[in-house]
């Protein structure tokens, strides 16, 4: 599992962390050709307590605002589902990750 963020931690320090409002997040970005529309999830990213969970997903929002609305119908509509996920601060997947790490 490629979890961005997590470079020299011990699972004892890990769980130290997400005890103390550490997440993994996972952020969204869309991409749009005319007809074709590709929205996909970025890697899990960790962010440590006291981090914004916003920021890392400023790069994701800025491809999704320039290149996702050109699909006909669903560009728009998956870019703005894009922008509104990564700005309120990406998806939190937090217990399906620490209960893949933890077995």
């Amino acid at each position: 599992m490629n979890i961005n963020g997590l470079e020299g931690k011990s699972i004892a320090q890990l769980e130290l962390e997400l005890k103390h409002g550490g997440r993994f997040v996972v952020y969204l970005w869309v991409v749009s050709i005319l007809i074709i529309t590709w929205k996909r999830p970025s890697a899990i990213h960790y962010i440590a307590p006291g981090q914004s969970r916003v920021m890392p997903g400023l790069m994701f929002s800025a491809v999704s605002a320039v290149f996702g609305w050109w699909g006909i119908p669903w560009g728009l509509f998956y870019t703005v589902e894009a922008l509104a996920e990564n700005f309120g601060g990406g998806k939190d997947v937090t217990a399906e990750v620490r209960s893949a790490l933890l077995m």
